[in-house]
């Protein structure tokens, strides 16, 4: 199971998570290159040079958080594929998790949003081989639920829910709790109508 926290890579939050998390909101509020190190540096309490001694370059930064992103997604997505119950509870359980990262990590969805293309060539290569494989662990669960269902039907009903699971940065019109009940039976009502 993935820890809490897609930027946090131990039992611990180190220095260098917290450097992440911190990037993030900056990046999400000012976008990448709108954004410093001394601003990084700031924000953890330390100065921005001394970022180096975590990160090669804020390019690094970026690349480690989205492909860190990008895994947390993938090994959720893999360990509620794997939590067995009905299909239709394998689903739910599936949009759920994403439900509730989108909910708990709306400056990492805007980061991923806007900054894809920031990336150095092998980490989008590598953002974009965890994206698909997420993309296919949903495509795997929706064959179980969704009978019938063919697999590029089923790819587009992902991408598409993930659209409105991804919208949390830009809706927050609710409390928490009733957003999530909200996204969740929307997006289970999309990919059931799917078929």
């Amino acid at each position: 199971m993935p820890s809490d926290s897609p930027l946090v890579r131990g039992e611990k939050t180190t220095r260098r998570d917290q450097i992440l998390a911190a990037a993030a909101e900056l990046f999400a509020r000012h976008g990448f290159h709108g954004v410093g190190i001394d601003e990084i540096g700031a924000a953890v309490g330390i100065s921005g040079p001394a970022l180096y001694r975590h990160f090669r370059s804020k390019d690094a930064m970026l690349g480690e958080m989205l492909t860190s992103i990008s895994r947390y997604l993938l090994d959720g997505g893999r360990a509620r594929a794997e939590d067995g119950g009905s299909p239709d509870e394998v689903l739910a359980g599936l949009v759920r998790f994403h439900v509730d990262f989108a909910l708990s990590q709306p400056a990492l969805i805007t980061v991923q949003e806007r900054n894809l293309a920031n990336l150095s060539q092998p980490d989008r290569k590598e953002v974009r081989a965890l994206q698909r494989r997420y993309v296919e662990v949903w495509v795997s669960v929706l064959h179980a639920a969704v009978p019938g269902l063919g697999d590029d039907r089923a790819r587009s009903a992902a991408h598409a829910v993930f659209g409105l699971m991804n919208s949390t940065p830009h809706s927050r019109h609710l409390p928490d709790d009733e957003l999530a009940d909200l996204l969740t039976t929307l997006a289970l009502g999309a990919l059931y109508a799917a078929k």
